[in-house]
């Protein structure tokens, strides 16, 4: 038996690798024009307040001083205690609200429409001038007292801010009661919870993801917000910048430095919110990122582990 050998015939040649493509970025030249507009003006600022009639040094001379340090603490006092009863009743509003009684819900709607559609400003006067309208005050078998010694400074700077906060409250609780799931509840009630201890349990822990965010936002503006209570003669930060400044000759002075005790202020909350969103992330995100302490740690340890592997 013979086979057949076939001559095979020459092998094609592999093709040619293609050319490397060459991406050349897109120039931005309206960014470069941005940012060098943006610098001259800084700069500009910068020059002019140089140039300006300003005793600089007197900022930090009157920076700690008793009576602005007294303005601090009052701040921050009367923004816990405004955002308290703001957080307390705004719950209860938002209960109401999603209430199937018509009554209680109509209630809830007709307080959120009239402190949102009043200004702050309005309602902190008015609080403090209802001693024009009423000489007494007359709860019968509680208190009775002249309205002028029960309305003081504080208790209308108190009642205008966290009145006012509830009705802001009332919406975002609402908002967050709203995105947890209605089988949450209805799994709940099938259990045979009730419906405050379902609320309680089982809507709010889960709607704290919602609440939390805008409600830090509403702290940190309370806190600017507590600036008009020199409308009611409270003794803020504002108030007590305005009378050293008065007394010291330097009232622009007086005002950048309660600019700067506002800057301070604020920033702290913001990384407690910060932290605080974080931790009522948890249930809803798998893996967190890391916070900038741990940022800045991580890259400090892969600096020594390079100089370590480079002394090696």
């Amino acid at each position: 038996m013979t086979t057949k050998i076939e001559k095979a015939g020459p092998v094609d040649a592999p093709p040619p690798a293609p050319e490397s493509i060459k991406a050349i970025p897109v120039r931005h030249y309206g960014r470069w024009v941005a940012a060098i507009i943006a610098i001259a003006l800084i700069v500009l600022l910068i020059s002019a307040f140089a140039r300006g009639d300003v005793n600089w040094n007197a900022i930090p001379d009157y920076f700690f001083d008793g009576e602005v340090l007294r303005g601090v603490r009052n701040t921050v006092w009367i923004t816990v205690l405004s955002m308290v009863v703001g957080v307390v009743l705004g719950i209860v509003l938002a209960v109401m609200r999603l209430s199937k009684n018509p009554v209680t819900a109509s209630i809830a709607w007709g307080y959120i429409w009239f402190f949102r559609g009043t200004p702050v400003y309005v309602q902190l006067l008015v609080w403090f001038n209802l001693g024009l309208v009423f000489d007494y005050i007359n709860i019968m078998p509680i208190y009775k007292d002249e309205w002028s010694d029960f309305m003081t400074p504080f208790l209308a700077a108190l009642l205008g801010l966290g009145l006012n906060e509830a009705a802001y409250m009332a919406e975002i609780c609402r908002a967050g009661i709203q995105s947890v799931d209605e089988g949450q509840s209805e799994a709940a009630q099938a259990l045979g919870m009730s419906h405050a201890k379902t609320l309680r349990r089982v809507v709010l822990p889960q709607a704290m993801r919602v609440i939390v965010p805008p409600t830090g936002n509403e702290f940190i503006n309370m806190l600017k917000t507590t600036s008009l209570v020199i409308a009611v003669q409270y003794w803020d930060l504002l108030q007590a910048t305005s009378e050293v400044g008065q007394n010291s000759g330097a009232t622009a002075e007086m005002l950048f430095l309660a600019a700067a005790w506002y800057l301070i202020l604020t920033s702290v909350l913001s990384v407690g919110q910060y932290y605080l969103e974080r931790y009522y992330a948890r249930g809803s995100s798998r893996s967190l990122p890391d916070t900038p302490l741990q940022r800045v740690r991580a890259n400090l340890l892969s600096l020594g582990n390079r100089s370590g592997g480079i002394g090696a």
